[in-house]
């Protein structure tokens, strides 16, 4: 697929962007120790002249005493090279942080272990271990009236792993900014794995610009080599030539986004860097605070932004590095020049150039509007194309339980989060169903009515209604995934399999498959028993994304009064016995994980199967999956992100057993948040359009069915499709005298 917006990790875009500015910041600033008069005097006259930002800048001065980074067999050991820019930036980019395992990751410098962990964990224990450590350094500023905070706000992590010359000059610092100890926190999953060839790197210190909002503007990594042995970046050395090449750096390019500026103002995060930039840092006509902050951020509650950088679709170049405009026709693809637009437009095969494409995106560009027709308070926003997700969870307390999940930033050390990819057991618990879904504030989930819908649901206005919900509440963004099965289940099998007469069941079977973040949020599912009080549901989640340590693992959710019990079962049983049962017995849920492909699932056959946000042509598997679907034939709906991400399932469908989908249509219960696309410009929202497969009839030709007659109408200039007409007419003939 070419555009992968909604289904790569957003950690992994951050990454890209961190070390393609850092890369280009080591191309530019040369040799450490270089004099600063000698070869900064021309960029501070540069800077002088300058517009000024009105937000204050934060110079952050974060060290790393305890993680090392291990280069693994996937990529080069030592000092070199390593992992290159191609990797997270190149044609076929990594979808998830687990992709980038064989290359990097991350050991304790203490005891000297080794321990390789999983890299999204590691990027998490980095977010949580920054977020720690911050609390050393920041504080008030000077002037300005800005209130300490004494709240560990989340730190940013740094990249996975990437780059060429950055990881040249770094030593192979591959995920950037790990930083802060790890003796105060419980590893999520320390594994002994495979030893690196080489020592691990050792990352001093991170130096890191942001302004008041928390947007990243710059960052230099401080690496040393192997451990005990200094390299350019030892931590020992003194900091203020480079953190005065850092800050003229981000001025003069800002990562974050907004064109060159400086800030009327700027803070230091230590105090004896603070002393030892007093000197240099008039010189660019910016205004030092008279102390350095003391606390985390400059304002209670400071936290880091959603980066808003945007890259080239076909050179993969950054917003800073060149200016970026979309296809004039379409506008949709993003493109630095003239030379990368003719490069995708002339792409081959024809089928997947820009100019095959472009009439058809810009269709999905007139879709903008109607996907962002939301009737919540905060559609505007949530909705912009320059949407700042971090800060909209930050304003609102949305920083623990499965808010986590939406956020790269995890909370430090002492904050409460869900266990993200863990067991089952940690967020199937009894109590409150609703308590992952609470805030910092006020209760968002409002008792359950006492007597059930009278009526079918199909907007998020009269669902809100009828919960008693507050049109200012977030939790649309976490309650789309069971409201999308419910519109399934209450909607669309009536609607395109009347037969099956699916709302008079009193137990339905659902097979969830390639499930990850929605295991992740299994609670949400709570609410189909609210909306459907009187049917025993079955949730078989199934796909090898899923951890393997819970496979074969079954759970029963009951309802106790206004709380929820939940109780272990058998493991492999087929069926609930709930659903057989006398009615109280009904309002069971039966949660079964099987952490395998769809098409290694043995069992009985499911009511119904549900997949979420698909991207059939992004896994092998499906390849597998579908036909398996196609030989059960049972009603499949599945949800994308985009109508691009439905025309790419509709073509893999085809592929896989010939036969297709079904028209999208916009899911009523989509996601508020928009999406943050990297090199284009198109609406994505998660659980945005819904569809079904389409089977090829079982006694077809093998052949994809055609929406007008078949085949047999003359074709002039295809002689090889005369011959096979020719053959099929002999076939049904001799057919045909057999059985007389």
């Amino acid at each position: 697929m070419e555009f992968v917006s909604g289904y790569r990790d957003e950690f992994l875009d951050f990454a890209a962007l961190l070390f393609g500015w850092f890369r280009k910041f080591v191309a530019e600033r040369g040799a450490v120790g270089t004099s600063l008069e000698g070869r900064w005097w021309q960029l501070e006259a540069q800077i002088r002249r300058l517009p000024q930002d009105p937000a204050l800048w934060v110079l952050h001065v974060l060290p790393n005493r305890s993680v090392g980074i291990s280069l693994g067999q996937g990529a080069e050991p030592g000092p070199g090279p390593g992992l290159g820019s191609a990797r997270l930036l190149g044609d076929d980019p990594p979808l998830h942080l687990r992709d980038l395992s064989p290359y990097v990751s991350f050991v304790s410098l203490e005891d000297g272990e080794e321990g390789e962990e999983e890299e999204e964990e590691d990027e998490e224990e980095e977010k949580r271990e920054e977020g720690g450590a911050g609390t050393e350094k920041v504080e008030p500023e000077e002037d300005r009236e800005l209130a300490p905070s004494s709240r560990e706000s989340p730190q940013e992590t740094n990249p996975p792993g990437e780059s060429e010359e950055a990881d040249r000059e770094a030593g192979g610092g591959k995920d950037g900014c790990r930083e802060d100890r790890v003796e105060n926190e419980t590893r999520p999953q320390k594994t002994k794995g495979q030893r690196s060839e080489a020592a691990p790197l050792h990352l001093s210190c991170l130096l890191l610009v942001t302004d008041e909002h928390g947007t990243i503007l710059g960052i230099d990594l401080l690496v040393d080599g192997a451990q005990g042995t200094a390299s350019w970046g030892s931590g020992t050395e003194n900091l203020a030539p480079r953190a005065y090449a850092l800050l003229c750096h981000s001025m003069a390019c800002p990562m974050g986004s907004g064109d060159p500026r400086k800030p009327q103002q700027l803070t230091v995060g230590d105090a004896r860097l603070h002393r030892e930039l007093e000197s240099l840092v008039p010189r660019l006509g910016v205004k030092l605070a008279k102390t350095p902050m003391r606390t985390w951020g400059p304002r209670p509650g400071f936290t880091f932004a959603s980066l808003r950088a945007r890259t080239c679709h076909v050179c993969h170049r950054h917003s800073f590095e060149v200016k970026l405009t979309p296809c004039p026709q379409c506008s949709a693809v993003l493109y630095c020049g003239e030379a990368c637009l003719r490069a995708d437009w002339r792409r081959c095969p024809d089928d997947v150039s820009h100019r095959f494409w472009c009439p058809r995106l810009a269709t999905f560009m007139d879709r903008a509007g109607e996907l962002a027709a939301l009737p919540f308070t905060y559609t505007a926003e949530v909705t912009s194309e320059t949407f700042n997700k971090e800060a909209f969870l930050a304003s609102r307390g949305l920083t623990r339980g499965y808010w986590t999940q939406l956020s790269m930033l995890i909370p430090g050390p002492g904050s409460s989060r869900h266990p993200r990819g863990h067991m089952p057991s940690l967020s199937l618990r009894g109590g409150d169903p609703y308590q992952l879904l609470q805030g910092d504030g006020p209760a968002l989930m409002p008792p359950v009515p006492p007597d059930p819908p009278r009526a079918l649901f199909g907007s998020w206005q009269d669902y809100y209604t009828w919960r008693g919900l507050s049109l200012d509440s977030p939790t649309a963004v976490l309650l789309t995934y069971p409201l999308t099965v419910y519109y399934v289940i209450t909607h669309l099998v009536p609607q395109s399999f009347p037969e099956l007469n699916i709302q008079n069941k009193q137990s339905l079977k659902i097979h969830v498959v390639e499930a990850g973040k929605e295991f992740d949020l299994v609670m949400v599912f709570w609410e189909l028993l609210v909306l459907l009080p009187h049917v025993a549901l079955e949730l078989q989640f199934v796909g090898d994304g899923l951890p393997p340590e819970s496979d074969q693992q079954h759970f029963t959710l009951q309802r106790d009064g206004p709380e929820v019990s939940v109780r272990p079962g058998s493991g492999i049983s087929a069926r609930p016995s709930s659903g057989t049962k006398e009615k109280g017995a009904r309002r069971d849920l039966q949660i079964k994980v099987s952490a395998r492909p769809y098409h290694l699932l043995q069992g009985p056959k499911p009511d119904l199967v549900i997949g979420f946000n698909s991207g059939f042509g992004l896994k092998d598997t499906w390849l597998s999956s579908l036909p398996r679907l196609q030989s059960l034939r049972v009603p499949a709906f599945f949800t994308e992100s985009s109508e691009y991400g439905c025309v790419m399932d509709d073509q893999t469908m085809a592929v896989a057993t010939g036969g297709g989908t079904s028209p999208p249509q916009p899911n009523p219960f989509r996601s508020p948040f928009r999406l943050r696309a990297a090199d284009n410009c198109m609406p994505w929202y998660c659980n945005a359009f819904i569809f079904h497969l389409v089977y090829k009839p079982a006694q077809g030709s093998g052949t994809r069915p055609a929406p007008g007659p078949p085949p047999p109408s003359p074709t002039p200039s295809a002689p090889p499709a005369l011959t096979r007409r020719r053959r099929g007419e002999k076939k049904p003939g001799r057919g045909a005298r057999r059985r007389r």
